[in-house]
């Protein structure tokens, strides 16, 4: 019978400098923190000194005279550990909606020339939560756009004709018939940079999934696995990024909003079987400094990252941190078993119900790229400029709760 699991002692799983993290054998390690029950796998040994390269006073123009102490904002997040690349004549398919959002300011600031790609739904550019008048001038000022549907492949070929792109970030790309008419017309592309998934591998006992693992072809990321073969199998020079969960301000996917509907309506917070299961929560401004950490890395050439966050976190850490993060008391966690319930198509938690996490050692060796963001850290980020803000991608809907409340016997609350 699922039950409502009461706060446990802190605890974080530690991988040793001797521990092969393929093997993930680790030992759990009390610690006395202020994550009131907060699990989290802190692979310490994977920790590297951070080390800047120097820029010349010319590469670092006036945009970049403003840095903050710590490196995570839009303006010094351009230039805090990425080597400086000549300027760039950058296509990115998307970019208004939420990763492509922050990586198109880094580029920008970066002094490369970029053009959106969009069908035109939503502004091309609006001010930030938390932007400067003189960064949000800088970008709507230079950010260009190409209005079209990249369905419409002659269309798509038509507007990208004569335009002489060198470099193309694909955001929104699902299948390798999108791609093609790209390569198609832009014959001599010095670079393909792509979105993937971590999505399309295999499950796997054998834990964290590293670049090389089985993929599953099965997959309902599938399609995105295709396109890496196929910019392969053409030759171009391409490399893929694939993210685990991704969360930040701007998310449109329900990852931390779902867990802050709850918390903010003071319900309590229903997840499937243990709660224990472990996953992988990055940051989207930590992800599009890695995808600005590939631009023109002849490291990065024709290969697969990884990129997430630093720490692993069970679910119901990921609910006490969204608590910590958005101030709210430890809430009251509900397990439950989800054989137990028919929910039709309705979706009972955001996230799949079982181990799913990667190695992010390959980005941070290769690139250079760390995560800059904590979890909690990150959390209060998005809830700050998001959610706190009072908005949000989509209303609350409690009807599975009060189902899996009304069996296991709990109170259901009333949303004010």
């Amino acid at each position: 019978m699922a039950s409502a699991q009461a706060a446990t002692a802190p605890h974080f799983v530690t991988v040793s400098a001797s521990c092969n993290i393929g093997d993930v054998r680790a030992r759990i390690v009390p610690l006395k923190a202020s994550f009131s029950g907060l699990h989290c796998i802190d692979f310490r040994s994977l920790r590297q000194q951070r080390q800047f390269p120097e820029t010349s006073q010319e590469q670092n123009s006036a945009r970049y005279s403003r840095v903050c102490s710590k490196g995570t904002c839009i303006r010094c997040s351009a230039v805090a550990g990425v080597k400086q690349v000549a300027s760039k004549k950058i296509l990115m398919l998307g970019g208004t909606r939420f990763i492509g959002v922050y990586l198109a300011r880094l580029l920008i600031k970066a002094g490369h020339e970029v053009t959106l790609f969009t069908r035109g739904r939503a502004p091309i550019s609006a001010q930030l939560v938390g932007e400067t008048e003189d960064d949000y001038n800088d970008y709507s000022s230079n950010v260009k756009h190409l209005q079209g549907d990249r369905q419409d492949f002659e269309a798509l070929k038509n507007e990208l004709a004569d335009t002489e792109f060198e470099i193309v970030y694909d955001i929104n790309g699902r299948e390798a018939a999108e791609v093609e008419p790209i390569l198609e017309v832009l014959p001599n592309l010095q670079q393909y940079i792509f979105c993937s998934s971590a999505g399309v591998y295999l499950k796997s006992d054998v834990l964290p999934h590293f670049e090389e693992d089985a993929v599953d072809p099965k997959s309902r990321h599938k399609g995105k696995l295709d396109v890496e073969t196929f910019l392969d199998r053409k030759g171009a020079n391409w490399t893929s990024i694939r993210p685990v969960y991704i969360y930040g301000p701007l998310n449109y996917n329900p990852v931390e909003e779902w867990f802050f509907h709850r918390l903010r309506a003071g319900r309590s917070i229903p997840i499937p079987n243990s709660g224990l299961q472990i996953t992988q929560l990055g940051h989207v401004k930590d992800l599009a400094k890695a995808f600005l950490l590939v631009l023109a890395n002849e490291k990065a050439s024709r290969q697969v990252y990884n990129i997430s966050g630093g720490k692993y976190v069970t679910f119901d850490g990921i609910a006490r941190a969204c608590a910590k993060a958005g101030g709210f008391p430890d809430p009251e966690i509900v397990h439950f078993n989800p054989k137990e319930f028919d929910f039709g198509k309705r979706k009972a938690f955001p996230l799949r119900d079982q181990h799913f996490f990667v190695s992010i050692e390959k980005a941070k060796t290769d690139l250079g790229w760390f995560p800059e963001f904590g979890l909690v850290e990150g959390l209060r980020d998005s809830y700050n400029l998001d959610f706190g803000q009072g908005t949000f991608r989509k209303d609350p809907d409690f009807l599975i709760d009060d189902m899996i409340l009304e069996k296991v016997g709990k109170k259901i609350a009333l949303t004010v």
